[in-house]
């Protein structure tokens, strides 16, 4: 059950790194709003992907302005950019919503080629909280493996998801975003929010 707003992460420096699942990008904003809106301070950063991608979901410059009315941060886009994270412990916890397939792949077998990838490792060398809110169409195939290693991390943690469309997408996994700043919370406990495997909508 969600809380009401209630100034919960004032003062707490959120990464929020948006990674190139195109269609559920529109569905994390207003909960970028929302930790905001709970005291957060928001460091966007983006994959390359996400910096440079127009899709029929957005534009590249849109969303780049959207992120613009939420913080005065400047985007993090270059892995030079994102590498400072980890010395100067710059960020209190990082949030990677969506994220893909492909960066959940990445980041479970230690690959570091995007500025997404580089916000994590930094954060994990800090011994600091990941959550991470998955989006992919693979999530109970070929990339099952991967999300069961990275639930088993410390310092990760999950929003809870669930199957999206079992009917025509068996394999598709969706984290539910209206549960982003509950996880966010939790997780700055050390807690892993639970359940974390929500039945159907």
């Amino acid at each position: 059950m969600r809380q009401a707003l209630s100034n919960r992460l004032v003062g707490v420096k959120i990464g929020v790194v948006l990674t190139g699942s195109h269609c559920t990008v529109g569905e994390v904003l207003p909960f970028i709003q929302e930790l905001k809106d709970e005291g957060g301070q928001i460091f966007p950063i983006f994959s390359y992907t996400v910096d440079h991608t127009d899709s029929r979901f957005y534009q590249a410059d849109d969303l780049k302005d959207q992120i613009g009315l939420v913080t005065a941060e400047p985007i993090i886009n270059t892995i030079v950019g994102a590498e400072p994270i980890g010395p100067k412990k710059l960020l209190d916890v990082v949030l990677i919503a969506p994220a893909t397939g492909n960066t959940i792949a990445k980041l479970a077998n230690g690959i570091v080629d995007t500025p997404a990838l580089m916000a994590a490792k930094a954060q994990l060398r800090n011994g600091r909280p990941i959550v991470i809110a998955v989006s992919t169409n693979d999530g109970l195939g070929i990339n099952a493996r991967n999300i069961g290693m990275l639930l088993n991390m410390k310092n990760i943690y999950f929003v809870p998801f669930r199957q999206d469309n079992p009917a025509e997408k068996a394999n598709s996994l969706v984290a539910d975003m209206e549960l982003i700043t509950d996880t966010v919370v939790y997780a700055l406990q050390g807690k892993q929010i639970q359940p974390v495997l929500l039945g159907p909508l």
